[in-house]
């Protein structure tokens, strides 16, 4: 399948996005007046200290969560407006989710993990053609305590990637795996970004990974402190852990 979409196209665009959760009487400022976009293709690392905003800005451009002040636009939609049934139809159709933690079903082989999102996607790829992808061909029948760690999050990402969405939101995917089975998982989203052309943000703790993006958006204290494009990429099995 061709990848046709415009890489010149923003995706995503958030105007001074703000988030402030409330505890009893201590309001905790995640989020602090957040302009940014992605474009279609692009693959986008986030990175920052532990309470930097980080995944706060993930859940809210994935429509798990809304801004306390500010506008977030997918395309031409704008998100802070719609109703809860319209962002669960967003995240339905057009955002997959990769997490630190795999969350497969263990009664569940690594074919019928993946058919839980196929089953009710738009235009889902099959099953076998989204684990192929991600280099599960020959584990189709394997249950999640029969696959390794870094197994299990590939059908993780062959779950998010079987829907075909717009865009793919990652947190810390590679923060519980060692350096040789993180390379494998970065191997495979880098190769669904180039391949499907799935506009990807990756948040990660470790720096060396920000070599293998497009750009590098550095978080600090909930705002952005650095946006900066990579001239050179490098291959994941090149990252330094």
């Amino acid at each position: 399948m061709t990848d046709t979409r415009d890489r010149t196209v923003p995706v995503f665009r958030t105007e001074g996005v703000t988030r402030v959760y409330k505890t009893g009487e201590v309001a905790v400022h995640a989020l602090r007046g957040v302009d940014l976009s992605l474009v279609e293709g692009e693959m986008v690392v986030l990175l920052g200290a532990s309470g930097s905003g980080k995944s706060t800005l993930l859940n809210i451009l994935g429509g798990l969560d809304q801004p306390t002040e500010g506008r977030v636009f997918f395309r031409e939609q704008e998100l802070t407006r719609v109703s809860d049934r319209a962002l669960t139809t967003f995240r339905r159709d057009h955002v997959g989710f990769v997490f630190q933690f795999y969350n497969l079903v263990p009664s569940l082989n690594a074919r019928e993990n993946v058919a839980l999102v196929t089953e009710i996607a738009r235009h889902p790829m099959r099953p076998e053609e989204a684990l192929e992808r991600v280099g599960l061909g020959h584990r189709l029948d394997h249950f999640p305590a029969e696959l390794s760690g870094g197994e299990q999050q590939r059908v993780a990402i062959a779950r998010a990637i079987a829907k075909r969405p717009d865009v793919l939101l990652c947190d810390e995917p590679t923060g519980a795996l060692d350096s040789a089975t993180g390379v494998q998982v970065l191997e495979a989203l880098t190769q669904v970004n180039n391949e499907l052309g799935t506009a990807t943000v990756l948040i990660t703790h470790n720096a060396s990974i920000r070599r293998i993006a497009h750009r590098v958006v550095v978080l600090a204290d909930g705002q952005v402190k650095s946006d900066e494009r990579n001239t050179t990429r490098v291959a994941p099995h090149e990252v330094s852990w």
